[in-house]
């Protein structure tokens, strides 16, 4: 029996159901194709991470960021979905840099030597696009004071909230499902500047999976996209479209990585 895997946005309960909607009909759809091993739900017991090497993997979600760092020709690109949040576009997505309300910055210039708090040192969206916004204002390779790793993009943002730190990078799709869903929580938070663009979270499965299996995936995942049942699913997920994109396309990120390195600015600090 395969497992499928798909936690990366569903850390509010009506994301949580909706995914699982997802999930059953994709699994429907795949079985109807007579794929065997379809799992009957979504396994919620085990990290996003331990999934995206799984031998049994039949279908997860990662980040972009570590895909071009450690996953590519380990695990196969599916497809890459589109969100209608602010700060999407297709299958791209941004960052935001946010700062409380009464912070005295205007640009991201300001913030030298303010205290940033950082999610993931593997996130695209915490780490590698905040790296690329600051990298041209770096000065000798440092341009923050402290950084603070806090483990999830709700703790970085809480810790500008708070005051633990001064300026945190909060992917598009999070922001608006905390704008959604815990609007609260943005209370006292602005949009101090939006990072480069790249390509967003891909769906992945495992690198033995066949094309047909593959082709199998793609079919159910546009199906779901396509289907009026699903309409309110789409919706709470905010889910428009997926694409299908390749490893040129992820070279992107790379590039945005090694552009920093370029400025001097090879890991933030």
């Amino acid at each position: 029996m395969r497992f499928a895997s798909i936690q990366m946005y569903a850390n509010f309960a009506p994301l949580r159901q909706a995914t699982d909607d997802l999930w059953a009909f994709v699994r429907d759809q795949l079985r109807a194709k007579g794929l065997d091993g379809v799992p009957d739900g979504l396994s919620w017991n085990s990290t996003y991470h331990d999934a995206w090497l799984d031998p049994d993997l039949l279908l997860s979600q990662t980040c972009g960021y570590p895909y071009v760092s450690r996953l590519q020709g380990r695990v196969r690109l599916v497809a890459t979905p589109e969100y209608e949040y602010p700060g999407c576009s297709g299958a791209d997505m941004r960052s935001f840099a946010i700062v409380r309300d009464e912070s005295r910055f205007d640009s991201v210039s300001d913030a030298k030597s303010m205290r940033v708090a950082i999610n993931q040192l593997e996130s695209n969206s915490g780490y590698n696009l905040l790296r690329a916004l600051i990298a041209p204002h770096a000065d000798q390779g440092r341009f923050f004071s402290s950084v603070l790793h806090t483990g999830s993009h709700d703790a970085s943002l809480a810790a500008v909230r708070n005051g633990g730190a001064d300026i945190a990078a909060i992917d598009c799709i999070t922001f608006g499902n905390i704008a959604q869903f815990d609007p609260k929580s943005i209370d006292g938070i602005r949009i101090l500047a939006e990072t480069p663009v790249g390509p967003g979270l891909p769906f992945i499965t495992r690198s033995g999976a066949s094309d047909e299996e593959v082709a199998l995936l793609r079919d159910a995942l546009s199906a779901a996209i396509a289907s009026p049942a699903l309409g309110e699913t789409r919706r709470v997920l905010s889910l428009k479209n997926f694409h299908v994109l390749d490893d040129d396309d992820y070279a992107r990120l790379k590039f945005l990585d090694d552009r920093a390195g370029r400025l001097g600015y090879p890991r933030i600090n």
